[in-house]
């Protein structure tokens, strides 16, 4: 069997990735702060128990998705998201290289790291010039440098993903989904008079997570070493739109009010992931739905606090 680890288990996109794998004939460890049920508690800026835990796991497979992935958060505390993404980074790929050199790794980045691309944002593809803007962005994008010097230096097998928005059931508040999701909800149960939204014209790329840990399956078993992978369906969607199947979905009417604290201008009206590397090196395409991730996260919403 193979003997998988994957940093950040415990997190949203880390529970279906475990699942994944699992179905898929993995033996899954996690590595995070805090410990539990195949999960080894583990702090990746601490270099001597990150080392000490590889060589006991000696894993085939490597999914790095821990860090931090809080934007706001970024530009408050610099210092702490560089520590966290890319000094934690860095030691996992030395760690890998001296304690499991012949294993896989995957080390998933954001399409924040491509920036303000203007009517480029049409089309995205892995070619174009990455101009991050956020220190969030930044550490990702130096993160990806890094995984890519490793494999050309070392002969690692490295694989990087540019990741788009994506969601479903269980992901918290903070993204535009599980906000909406969650006003919604307050709504229906009498806490809120409405839902309060920000710019509803920009369009973005949206995928279903089960389908994202999917393709970082794939891209382990067959994307190229020391290349970048776009994810993300291959399809915007405007705010509006969704914001619209939404209220449709609620189980009663949900006034809408403009809340200008939650405009954010953006040089990017569009982002729209072309997927074509991923879907040509691995097969993958998208089965599910953007109906069935407002669906699922609604339904997860209503399901929290219940009475």
């Amino acid at each position: 069997m193979i003997r998988a680890v994957i940093t950040g288990s415990e997190g949203f996109v880390g529970k279906y990735l475990r699942a994944e794998l699992e179905r898929n004939g993995r033996e899954v460890i996690g590595l995070d702060l805090v410990s539990g049920p195949g999960c080894e508690q583990c702090d990746l800026t601490d270099g001597q128990e990150l080392t000490r835990l590889m060589r006991e796991i000696r894993p085939r497979e490597v999914y790095h998705l821990a860090g931090q992935a809080d934007i706001g958060k970024s530009w408050k505390n610099p210092a702490e998201t560089f520590r966290i993404n890319t000094v934690g980074a860095a030691n996992l790929l030395e760690t890998v290289r001296q304690e499991a050199a012949d294993a896989s790794v995957l080390i998933v980045g954001s399409s924040d790291q491509y920036g303000q691309l203007g009517e480029k944002g049409e089309r995205v593809t892995e070619d174009m010039i990455t101009c991050p803007q956020s220190p969030y962005a930044i550490s990702k994008k130096a993160q990806e440098e890094l995984a890519l010097l490793y494999a050309r230096s070392y002969g690692m097998r490295v694989i990087c993903t540019r990741s788009f928005n994506h969601g479903g059931p269980g992901q918290k508040p903070g993204f535009l989904i599980p906000d909406f999701a969650q006003g919604i909800v307050r709504v229906e149960r009498g806490e809120q008079e409405s839902l309060k939204v920000g710019n509803l014209s920009a369009r973005r790329d949206f995928t279903h997570v089960k389908d994202i840990v999917r393709a970082y399956r794939l891209l382990v078993e067959k994307g190229r070493s020391g290349e970048v992978y776009n994810v993300g369906s291959g399809k915007a969607r405007q705010v509006q739109e969704v914001l619209d199947q939404m209220r449709s979905m609620a189980r009663t009417f949900v006034p809408v009010e403009q809340d200008p604290a939650r405009m954010r201008p953006s040089d990017t009206p569009v982002i729209r992931c072309d997927n074509g590397k991923l879907t040509g090196d691995t097969g993958w395409v998208p089965e599910l739905s953007l109906t069935d991730i407002l669906e699922e996260t609604l339904r997860w919403y209503r399901e929290q606090n219940k009475a």
